[in-house]
């Protein structure tokens, strides 16, 4: 039999190693990816699933030393079986659990995918080191087998952001590595079938082909399937739909309103979107002394660029977005292009794909007024750009006039986060901070702040340009804060190495949650 083989024994295990280490740590990045997508805190989410399952890994490579040497290739193909199924299962059923559960319900069925997982991850090496120990003395067996395995790592590290995650997804991408988990099962099967029982290989063979048959339907269905489960999660008709490098990029329409969702959280409904950017846009547009270059940072919809370009003292507008996908579908999109007026085929208007922060940090153009419209604070990546090192990037590139002004969450529902963020501002060096709120339906009460180092005369406010919403008597309304909002006080700054932002946010969308739950 062995003369049959394409390729010696030894090599199939080094194979077996590099494919090991690749599948468990793209499991390891699918469940944490997927668990920050859904309850946000991607520190948190990424540390518990790290050290769950480190911990597992030591627990599983514990107890593989109960086996004895004639079971060695057998359990080996086992766990590897095994680790298909509940690796590549391990997404689907985190989206299907995220509608049915609670918040720590799912928690907890996150960790136990991860606990599991780890464990059988922890069987490898150990089984593997044994069972090339034929091959190479103690030394060298070791050297290999972890060489082989940090490699195996380093390539899923590059693969799963760069190539599966913006190309396939996380649902097809979990459920090809449950694939070739069970794939890599058989190959060690196939080499090491002359060593096993008869009945033990029939068992196995049949086991795998029905457990990779049940892989092929569910990449086959993986379309419709996320369908239906989109159809659940979105209350109205989806009409565009991408992962992309960055995030996941849902409209649905309904009649005649249109709605954008970011990694399932709604941007904007179409029917009151105009209360919020008109708020965001016009207020800062009409404090401003000087107003004809504008940084937009976000607003890659294009829906707060259609507010500025209302003012013909608005020369130019660049809209700075790090998704270049939400450049596209806001110019090629029908629906949202005629929503924003095509206002990014405005010849005042320049686009560029970066990070803000980036950007601030490196450009050496100056602007009037810079209009902060980025995502709410619910993970590290986004609370730094709430940060005092940000506002301070963005002070730095305003003219001696200019004003800031930046949407702040919702003073009613996150209201530390809120005033945590005017303190921030404050903290990052502006004179004068200027906080604001203004009711939109789809979001609640929502807050705005504006800020610059020259007195900022926002009231009272009056306007030429053609408004849906705004008017003298609404935005004197928009400075006064009720009891309820008002500011709590003992507030630490937002700060780069220590989001504190972060931490009031969570801890108030966790009250409003527990109150949804009742």
């Amino acid at each position: 039999m062995s003369s049959r083989k394409i390729i010696p024994e030894k090599t199939a295990i080094i194979i077996a190693i590099f494919i090991a280490g690749l599948c468990s740590i793209v499991y390891e990045l699918l469940i944490s990816t997927t668990t920050s997508y859904f309850l946000g805190d991607s520190i948190r989410q990424f540390s518990l699933t790290i050290g769950i399952y480190m911990a597992a890994m030591g627990l599983g490579s514990f107890l593989s030393k109960f086996f004895p040497e004639e079971y060695l290739a057998s359990l080996f193909i086992v766990v590897e079986v095994l680790l298909g199924l509940i690796g590549g299962l391990s997404v689907p059923v985190l989206y299907y659990a995220f509608e049915l559960l609670t918040r720590l319900e799912y928690q907890v069925l996150m960790i136990t995918l991860t606990l599991v997982i780890g464990i059988l991850t922890g069987f490898e090496i150990p089984l593997l080191a044994r069972i090339m120990k034929k091959y190479y003395p103690l030394r060298t067996n070791l050297a290999n087998v972890m060489s082989l395995d940090y490699f195996g790592a380093l390539a899923a590290t590059l693969l799963f952001p760069f190539l599966f995650l913006p190309f396939w997804g996380l649902f097809r991408t979990s459920v090809f590595f449950g694939m070739l988990n069970i794939a890599l099962g058989v190959f060690i099967l196939i080499y090491f079938s002359e060593y096993l029982k008869k009945t033990t290989k029939h068992w196995m063979y049949a086991s795998s082909f029905i457990a990779m048959l049940s892989f092929v339907g569910l990449l086959f269905f993986a379309t419709p399937l996320l369908k239906r489960w989109d159809d659940r999660s979105f209350v109205h008709q989806i009409a565009f739909n991408k992962q992309t490098p960055y995030q996941h990029l849902v409209l649905t329409k309904n009649k005649e309103e249109i709605r954008l969702y970011i990694n399932r959280i709604i941007q904007f409904s179409s029917a009151d979107e105009y209360r919020y950017h008109e708020a965001l846009g016009i207020i800062p547009l009409q404090t401003a002394a000087y107003k004809e270059k504008v940084l937009i940072l976000g607003g890659g919809e294009g829906l707060l660029a259609r507010e500025i370009l209302k003012s013909p003292e608005v020369k130019s507008v660049t809209i700075v977005d790090l998704d270049p996908e939400v450049f596209r579908i806001a110019k090629e999109n029908p629906h949202l292009s005629a929503l924003n007026d095509h206002a990014l085929d405005n010849p005042r208007v320049r686009t560029i794909a970066e990070d803000a922060s980036v950007y601030l940090r490196e450009t050496s153009e100056y602007y009037d007024l810079i209009i902060a419209d980025l995502p709410d604070p619910s993970n590290e990546a986004v609370a730094r750009l709430y940060s005092s090192y940000f506002f301070g990037l963005a002070k730095a590139r305003l003219t001696a006039n200019g004003v800031f002004a930046t949407q702040a969450t919702s003073p009613f529902h996150t209201r530390n986060g809120f005033w945590c963020i005017v303190e921030t501002i404050g903290a990052a060096g502006f004179k004068n901070v200027l906080p604001y709120h203004n009711y939109v339906p789809s979001f609640g009460d929502w807050g705005f702040v504006l800020a610059s180092d020259q007195p900022l005369e926002a009231l009272p406010f009056s306007s030429d340009l053609p408004l849906k919403y705004l008017n003298e008597q609404t935005v004197a309304n928009m400075f006064e804060f009720p009891p309820d909002m008002d500011h709590p006080g003992n507030l630490k700054i937002n700060r780069l190495d220590q989001p504190a932002l972060l931490d009031y946010y969570l801890k108030d969308w966790a009250k409003w949650s527990k109150e949804k739950m009742k």
